[in-house]
């Protein structure tokens, strides 16, 4: 079975995502795991999840269309140049 290690190297800090093993189970994947990322005390804490049970989530729909949650952020220019516009402010 293949697992999954999310290690955390500080407290506080987010997880990430360190690798993947393989083991029969998961006792064997916890000491696989510590041996690999956890024997130099590189690591705070390790998650150690199968495979299967991560998922992946592709889809994200935007009903009430805040395109500030998007990654790349929304256009400040293009919302003060509408707001001007509205006002009869805008510049030509």
């Amino acid at each position: 079975m293949i697992y999954e290690v999310f290690r955390r190297e500080r407290p506080g800090q987010p997880f990430e995502h360190a690798g993947s093993l393989a083991a029969p189970d998961e006792r064997f994947a916890a000491a696989y795991a510590r041996e690999q990322y956890g024997r130099r005390q590189e690591s705070e804490a390790l998650w150690i999840v199968p495979r299967d049970a991560v998922h992946e989530v592709h889809d994200f729909p935007d009903e009430l269309n805040k395109t500030y949650h998007r990654v790349d952020g929304y256009s400040l220019k293009a919302k003060l140049k509408e707001a001007r516009e509205r006002a009869g402010t805008a510049a030509d």
